[in-house]
């Protein structure tokens, strides 16, 4: 699904060239569950935005799904993007004036689907992350638990082929936490791809792979079972 050769990041200012990723050669397969770590700062974010469609490599390949992809413009990767990629964050990044429903239900728009067909699919993840009873809420009404379900109701609710999560249970209770490694667990082994940032090895567990990035370098990677529920 994901290969990249030789990718690397520099961001330039007038005064300081810096060298975020340097020479990453990664792998990761459909149907695979891939934690990165790595100390801040080590490029970890950049790498999620650049394999997430956010933003072009410096110099280097990527290869999405069989497709090179490392020069698309700004409208190629969103049009990519927006039809095969989810995304979990840290901060939930839902939409505060609108419901739980309406907060689902944005990618659907993005992508064109008839009003019966969103309603059909948004009401069908709800029920799944066992969230329904709270459709007509807003995000403020809901705890952070709550609030992160909805984020990977959103993130999943177009079917895409991988879900990338950044640090998806930074801001939750350990409780909560393991709520939602438990919803990701689930969806891997329903099918779908999904690459993790976290800083926590208790959850990197839950992967199959764990990848360790250091001053931009694949540093070292790792193949385990996996935390399987």
């Amino acid at each position: 699904m994901i290969r990249t050769h030789n990718l690397k990041k520099i961001y330039m200012t007038e005064e300081v060239e810096t060298t975020a990723l340097n020479n990453v050669n990664l792998e990761i397969k459909e149907g695979e569950f891939v934690s990165v770590m790595g100390p801040s700062g080590c490029g970890k974010s950049t790498l999620l935005n650049i394999l997430g469609l956010l933003d072009n490599p410096t110099d280097g390949e990527f290869y999405f799904l069989d497709k090179e992809v490392s020069r698309y413009s700004e409208r190629q990767r969103t049009n990519l993007r927006k039809a095969n990629i989810g995304f979990v964050f840290q901060s939930f990044n839902l939409i505060d004036e609108l419901t739980v429903f309406e907060n689902v239900e944005l990618p659907l728009l993005y992508l064109g689907y008839s009003g019966a067909d969103r309603k059909k699919r948004v009401e069908e993840i709800l029920e799944h992350m066992q969230i329904m009873h709270r459709r007509n809420h807003f995000p403020q009404q809901l705890s952070g638990g709550q609030q992160q379900r909805v984020a990977v109701a959103r993130a999943i609710v177009a079917r895409p082929h991988l879900i990338l999560a950044d640090e998806p249970t930074g801001n939750l209770d350990s409780g909560h936490g393991e709520e939602v490694m438990n919803i990701l667990t689930q969806l891997n082994e329903s099918g779908t791809t999904i690459l993790m940032v976290t800083h926590s090895p208790m959850y990197a567990e839950y992967s199959n792979r764990l990848v360790h990035l250091f001053d931009g370098h694949v540093v070292s990677e790792n193949v385990h079972a996996g935390i399987r529920i």
